[in-house]
Parts: structure tokens; C-alpha cells; sequence
């Protein structure tokens, strides 16, 4: 968002972000209950709403805009969000090596005071070319895959790990920002009105 030029403050959740994998991990026979149903755009979507809303309650907000996100990695049918530790991400990157996979990220933007509401998200295929096992530790040890859905930021030097990108680079790299702009305008905003000093 500051790259783009957008005028914000940072208020964070007091909502604890593993994200999916401890709810669907590349190990797990099946997620928990509650969860088996819910579509992985819209696990990803009710994820950032319940961020907006908590940030919203937790900070006493009363006006402006209100942005929640939450990304994660659908691989075969499985969410997989944030590494538990460094052997997790070992896990998570080890099933992603060599795959065709999505990254989804949700978006939620409230307006305040009216409470009004949009969610949305996006989704980039990404083909991932094989890793070895000691590109994998190496790439675990360096410390990137700690705190990424995926176990990998592309932003950073993961980029060498990845062969196609199909979608929104923004949506791998932070946040899908053509369709914040979007969502902004559903809203009745237009984008120019959040950008400025910084």
C-alpha cells in the first residue's frame, strides 16, 4: 500500500494470525470441523472480515475505512497458511516443490460509521519448479518461511523457486492491490482519495 501510494495506519488484529495451517495442513487427513465446507476463497475472506471487525472492536474505531486481509495456499484441495515452526515449513515447501498451486487472498473493507461492508478475493496460480532438500533447508535456515502462508515470499528471494506466475503479482507479494481499488470503488470512494502524504 505505501508503494502504491496510499495514506494508512497499521492496527493490528488481536486476532492470532497462523493462519489455515493449523487448521489444513499438507499432513492432515481432513481439516476440523467447521471448516470442511467453507470454499477456500471464502475461508480466506471470513478470516480477514473477522480481522477487520476485531481491529475495529479491540481499537475503539468510529471512523475511515477498514482493511482485514489473510492469505493462504490452496494446494490439492488443502489450505495451507502460516508454518507452526522451522519443521513445519520444511513440511509445507517439500509438498509445494514442484506443484502448480493458488495463492487466495481475502480481502474485507469496512466503512465506518455505517458498518458497510465489502469482501472479496483473489487468486494467482504459481508453478513452483522442484526444490531440493537442501535448497529447502537452506531456503528454511535463511529465516523467509517463518511467518508467510506457504512458507515462501516471493518478494524476497523466493522468486528463483518460481517457474509461472497467472494472476495478480501484487496478490503473491502483499496485497492484490487492483482488487483493493476495486473494492474501494464498490464502496463509493474513489482510490485518489486515500493516497497522499505518506
Amino acid at each position: 500500500m505505501q508503494e502504491a501510494g496510499y495514506r494508512f495506519e497499521v492496527k493490528p488484529p488481536p486476532v492470532e494470525d497462523r493462519g489455515a495451517a493449523r487448521r489444513l495442513s499438507p499432513g492432515s487427513a481432513r481439516a476440523k470441523p467447521g471448516f470442511a465446507e467453507a470454499t477456500p476463497g471464502a475461508y480466506v475472506e471470513s478470516m480477514a472480515y473477522l480481522k477487520a471487525m476485531a481491529t475495529i472492536e479491540a481499537h475503539g474505531l468510529a471512523e475511515g475505512l477498514v482493511l482485514g486481509a489473510d492469505t493462504a495456499v490452496e494446494l490439492g484441495g488443502r489450505l495451507i497458511g502460516k508454518p507452526a515452526d522451522e519443521a513445519d515449513a520444511r513440511r509445507i515447501l517439500s509438498h509445494l516443490s514442484g506443484s502448480e498451486h493458488c495463492v487466495l487472498t481475502g480481502l474485507a473493507l469496512v466503512d465506518l460509521p455505517s458498518r458497510r461492508r465489502r469482501l472479496a478475493h483473489d487468486v494467482t496460480r504459481i508453478r513452483m519448479r522442484t526444490m531440493s532438500p537442501q535448497e529447502i533447508d537452506a531456503y528454511v535456515a535463511g529465516g523467509e518461511a517463518l511467518g508467510k502462508a506457504g512458507a515462501y515470499a516471493l518478494q524476497e528471494t523466493a522468486d528463483r523457486y518460481v517457474e509461472a506466475i497467472d494472476g495478480s503479482r501484487t496478490n503473491v507479494v502483499g496485497l492484490p492491490m487492483e482488487l483493493l481499488e476495486r473494492l474501494i470503488k464498490a464502496m463509493g470512494y474513489e482510490p485518489k482519495d486515500f493516497r497522499g502524504w505518506l
